[in-house]
């Protein structure tokens, strides 16, 4: 496991009312959301209307599932429409879920707890901000496959805002002193030089026809 930079982005903009989280292989959820993201705009452009959460998801896990697993991201969708806010999890293999929480990754297992035990219905913008920011610093505190800073989507009806290092959960440490060795520190027992002469060189040329 290799995280290459622990700040990524991990919030994707499907539409203006709908984005995605993506865990797992990062250039996977990145290829799927933009794929996701391009074909729920031609789909408004073509009816005139404000996507539907539910047709993203349905077009998501199809996707997914015809790749039957190869496509290694995790993905979160959420929105809000005009039946209201919606939450979905899409799994690699198609699979997909409707809760009111959820968590997917390396980490989920510690977030999920943390959303179980402080979740309520009819939570205020800050609670549920707080709760996710919980939620997430727990997953990345017990996994050493996570990130290290926290980003927050708040989606509404009068539109979605994304808060981009909402928190750090952990800092670089400041170094005290230079760690370089000087020249001649660990003594050099012997040396050997070996020359090599070439005797004789062949060249081989590949024909072509």
């Amino acid at each position: 496991m290799v995280v290459a930079d622990k700040n990524c982005a991990k919030i994707h903009h499907i539409t203006d009312n709908i984005y995605c989280c993506g865990a797992g292989v990062a250039a996977d959820a990145e290829y799927v959301t933009q794929l996701l993201s391009s074909n729920m705009n031609l789909h408004a452009l073509s009816t005139g209307r404000q996507v539907r959460v539910c047709a993203a998801n349905r077009m998501l896990k199809q996707l997914m599932y015809r790749y039957q697993g190869h496509v290694g991201a995790s993905i979160i969708t959420g929105g809000v429409d005009v039946q209201g806010p919606h939450l979905y999890s899409v799994h690699p293999h198609g699979s997909t879920d409707k809760t009111p929480y959820t968590a997917l990754g390396s980490g989920q297992a510690a977030a999920i707890a943390v959303l179980e035990d402080q979740f309520k219905p009819n939570m205020t913008v800050e609670e549920a901000k707080k709760l996710v920011v919980d939620a997430i610093t727990a997953g990345i505190m017990c996994d050493l496959g996570s990130g290290s800073g926290v980003d927050l989507c708040v989606i509404t009806r009068e539109g979605a805002k994304v808060l981009r290092g909402y928190t750090e959960t952990e800092s670089k440490g400041k170094r005290l002193r230079s760690y370089r060795y000087a020249r001649g520190t660990t003594p050099v027992l012997s040396e050997t030089v070996t020359r090599y002469e070439v005797v004789e060189e062949t060249v081989q040329v590949m024909e072509t026809e």
